[in-house]
């Protein structure tokens, strides 16, 4: 006869979200991935946990280890974890909490301005962003390609210090 441990934990939902926020952007360890708006839906029906999530864009080269991080955590509260990888190309930088915006923000990031309905030229991206070290606006565009596809190169006039602004997608 085997001693077999049989738990009757039920994982719900928000044990889930609760978990998932603890998981870091690979890239941008400051913010969590529920910050930055790419879980998109939670499900749990007996142990098993349904994730959907979409990457920040579809060519993402951190996709694996994010689906990776998401499921260890699902599997540390006791569920069987299925993260599903949504590639329908909705995410966008509207999603981003406001609580990751003010990460972003206190890390050296400009956070993303909210989408407008027409898509943003090069002179609106010109415009001045808001500095994330001396809250300036009179800053402008260094580069439109910074170190990821999401990111561009900012500089502030005042503080001289140079930054990276996420582009509104």
């Amino acid at each position: 006869m085997t001693n077999r441990v049989v738990t009757d934990r039920v994982v719900t939902a928000a044990q889930v979200w609760a978990a998932l926020e603890q998981v870091e952007d690979p890239e941008i360890p400051v913010v969590s991935l529920v910050d930055l708006g790419v879980v998109r839906n939670v499900q749990v029906e007996g142990d098993r946990v349904h994730v959907e999530f979409t990457p920040t864009f579809l060519g993402c080269p951190a996709l694996e280890v994010m689906r990776d991080r998401m499921a260890a955590k699902i599997a540390e509260l006791g569920g069987e974890p299925d993260v599903e990888v949504v590639l329908d190309d909705s995410w966008s930088t509207d999603r981003i909490t406001p609580a990751g915006r003010e990460k972003l923000r206190a890390a050296g990031f400009a956070p993303p301005a909210p989408r407008a309905a027409a898509t943003p030229t090069l002179i609106q991206l010109q415009k001045g962003f808001r500095c994330p070290y001396c809250g300036s606006t009179e800053t402008r565009l260094d580069n439109l390609f910074g170190p990821t596809p999401c990111r561009s190169i900012r500089y502030c006039e005042a503080c001289r210090q140079p930054f990276e602004q996420f582009k509104t997608i």
